[in-house]
């Protein structure tokens, strides 16, 4: 019994002591641990310590910012109050300058847009008069050409006819000249046969012509007839070759002179073309213009009726008429007779054919003794904005890229016949 217990009792002691020695441990780790955590709070302290002294101090300092901030506030409110006080002057200052600027403007621009009306009446009147005379100038001479490939293509004609008379008639006499040979030799075989017979020789085959021409026994007649035939033959192929050769010296002559008719031709329709288009550049060039000084003028009263400044009298010659915002008054000396003429384009558009040229829509106010004719009151606000219209140029140095009117129809081509060969 007592053996058992003793054997018992051993590892119970064993054990404790383990968790003695354990429990040793765990308390060192306690005590090390409890001594980190009272450094950490110690820190903790000294750093809650300095932030409440550097929250006192922003505090303070920004009591000082806040003081300091009103009075720059201060500061600077007066100073723009001076600086708006000063400002507004000048702005009473600049609207007074800006008045009389405006009315020495209106002045010279309705001096300008007088002059610009008389230049362009004077230009299209020139204008008009000058395509009427290169009209009727190219017109002519394209009628006279004309005529002249007509008269030229029937005389080829008529020398066609000649040389296929003059080639049937020349195969006819030949035909005529050899079939009187063909019956004379016929005729001389025949006699030569007669004559073989009587002296009782072999008759012999027919020579060819050839030979009958080559023989040294044959009648001195027909020797004789034989080179007249020849000489014949020789003279009707000689004049036929002059013939040939006039008739090709005439055609090459009528080919050549057709096409300097046709580049002549074409020279006078691209220079009624560059006519054409040289007025036409013209006009749209004064339309441009009138276009320019209507959209200026049109912005300048939209920005006055806009800004409704004060009322004042209108020293232009050209008739003003208000907006229904502005009360501005019109000044005694521009009262014009109510009636109004419409202003209509030239009658040089409607005859050149140029269609679609819209020239802008003028009015003229006043009697027949002072009639001013001008686009609706639209000024520039600039008088460097104003272009005077550059004179059109000349025909010989410029050529338009503009294909506006149809050219005219080329000449009537000759009919060219392939000539029979003899």
């Amino acid at each position: 019994m007592s053996s058992s217990a003793s054997n018992s009792g051993k590892p119970s002691v064993v054990i404790s002591q383990c968790r003695l020695e354990e429990l040793t441990n765990r308390l060192a780790s306690l005590q090390q641990e409890n001594k980190v955590l009272k450094i950490e709070l110690e820190t903790f302290k000294l750093k809650c310590k300095a932030l409440q002294e550097e929250n006192r101090d922003l505090r303070k300092a920004s009591v000082t910012i806040q003081a300091r901030a009103e009075q720059e506030e201060e500061f600077i409110s007066n100073t723009l109050f001076k600086k708006i006080q000063a400002l507004q002057k000048e702005k009473e200052t600049l609207a007074v300058n800006y008045e009389k600027e405006e009315e020495f403007l209106t002045n010279e621009l309705s001096r300008k847009l007088m002059q610009l009306q008389h230049e362009k009446a004077e230009l299209e009147q020139h204008l008009e008069q000058e395509q009427e005379f290169q009209v009727n100038k190219l017109m002519k001479k394209i009628k006279k050409m004309e005529n002249d490939t007509i008269s030229k293509q029937l005389t080829l004609e008529q020398l066609r006819r000649e040389k296929i008379d003059l080639e049937n008639t020349l195969e006819q006499e030949q035909e005529a000249l050899v079939n009187r040979l063909w019956k004379r030799m016929d005729k001389l075989e025949a006699e030569k046969r007669i004559l073989q017979e009587k002296l009782d020789q072999p008759v012999s085959a027919p020579p060819s012509p050839r030979d009958v021409s080559m023989e040294i026994d044959s009648p001195e007649n027909m020797m004789r007839h034989i080179r007249f035939l020849k000489n014949e033959v020789e003279r009707l192929k000689k004049s036929l070759r002059t013939t040939e050769l006039q008739h090709t010296e005439k055609r090459a002559q009528y080919i050549e002179e057709e096409r300097h008719m046709r580049e002549e031709n074409i020279r006078l329709q691209r220079k009624l073309q560059r006519e054409m288009e040289r007025r036409e550049a013209l006009c749209r060039q004064l339309s441009e213009s009138e276009s320019s000084l209507e959209m200026d003028d049109e912005r300048y009263f939209n920005e006055m009726s806009a800004q409704g400044l004060r009322a004042r009298t209108v020293s232009s010659p050209i008739p003003y008429t208000p907006s229904p915002s502005s009360s501005r008054p019109i000044s005694p000396g521009l009262s014009y007779s109510g009636h109004t003429v419409g202003f209509t384009p030239p009658a040089t558009l409607s005859r050149a054919g140029i269609s679609h040229y819209n020239p802008p829509a003028l009015h003229v106010h006043g009697s027949a003794s002072h009639a001013v004719a001008r686009p609706s009151p639209r000024r520039s606000t600039s008088p460097d904005k104003f272009k005077r219209p550059t004179p059109p140029p000349s025909p010989n140095t410029h050529s338009g890229a503009l294909t506006a009117q149809p050219s005219l129809p080329p000449p009537a081509q000759p009919m060219q016949q392939p000539s029979s060969q003899p």
